[in-house]
């Protein structure tokens, strides 16, 4: 039968050392931020996605936002090369539990670099964000990789934020959400709603019309209210301190077969 599992893995204790990049570095709550991953990883699990921890990266402090280390496609798993050479150690463990689910592994490979926040899909077209943590010859892997899965994968430049999921994602009908001042080029999107929060622009398709969102963004819970969707609320201050957001923090993988 289906199944819907959601990788996540433990906060390192040296989060608050954490790469920050387009924001001015702030002072991190670890025991905050501890209890928020508990409840991020609680509401996962009350809207029917079975969480499945990967071995703790203490070493890492970028570690728990795990969703970076890779990117699934039907049953595919593209093992990421992080743009930062310090979190390239975060990625074996996720593999390890991506082959216990039953995935198929394929990597990004030198020279290229791939941040899986960087990756967007939406059906069968799979946005790729080309900026500071992934290159021309990451984009160039990901498109081999996927396009002979039925993938349509579309290249867009990212300038402004860390990552393309920074940016925007998208709703359950397929429509992009972004907050403008932090898009490229909004035109590249076949449909695109703007947003008036910045953390508006992240959301996690949790099924049934539920979307995980960050408490940051309250104006943007009503806008999708309004529009016939769920917003399911946590909080995730910690977190977005490190340029953090709700999508960053697991790697959701639809409709493997047990």
């Amino acid at each position: 039968m289906p199944s819907t599992k959601a990788l996540v893995r433990p906060v390192s204790p040296r989060l608050a050392e954490g790469l920050v990049t387009h924001i001015e570095r702030a002072p991190v709550d670890h025991a905050l931020a501890h209890e928020q991953w508990g409840r991020y990883t609680a509401a996962l699990r009350e809207n029917g996605w079975e969480t499945v921890e990967v071995a703790a990266a203490d070493d890492h402090p970028d570690g728990v936002f795990v969703e970076d280390t890779v990117v699934v496609f039907r049953n595919v798993a593209l093992m990421a090369r992080p743009g930062a050479e310090s979190r390239r150690g975060e990625t074996p463990a996720v593999e390890e539990a991506l082959v216990g689910l039953g995935c198929s592994v394929n990597r990004i490979r030198e020279p290229g670099t791939l941040d899986g926040g960087d990756v967007l899909k939406t059906g069968d077209t799979v946005y790729v964000g080309r900026g500071g943590r992934t290159n021309a010859e990451g984009v160039r892997q990901l498109r081999a990789a996927f396009e002979q899965l039925g993938a349509r994968v579309v290249a867009v430049p990212v300038s402004k934020v860390l990552h393309l999921k920074s940016a925007v994602t998208a709703l359950p009908d397929g429509t992009v959400v972004g907050y403008p001042p932090l898009v490229d080029e909004p035109s590249l999107f076949g449909r695109f709603l703007p947003v008036p929060e910045e953390a508006g622009a992240h959301v996690v398709l949790l099924g049934g019309g539920r979307l995980l969102m960050a408490a940051s963004a309250p104006k943007s819970a009503e806008l999708f209210s309004e529009l016939g969707f769920e917003p399911v609320v946590v909080d995730i201050s910690e977190y977005e301190k490190l340029e953090g957001c709700v999508t960053c923090l697991s790697v959701r993988v639809r409709d493997l077969h047990t």
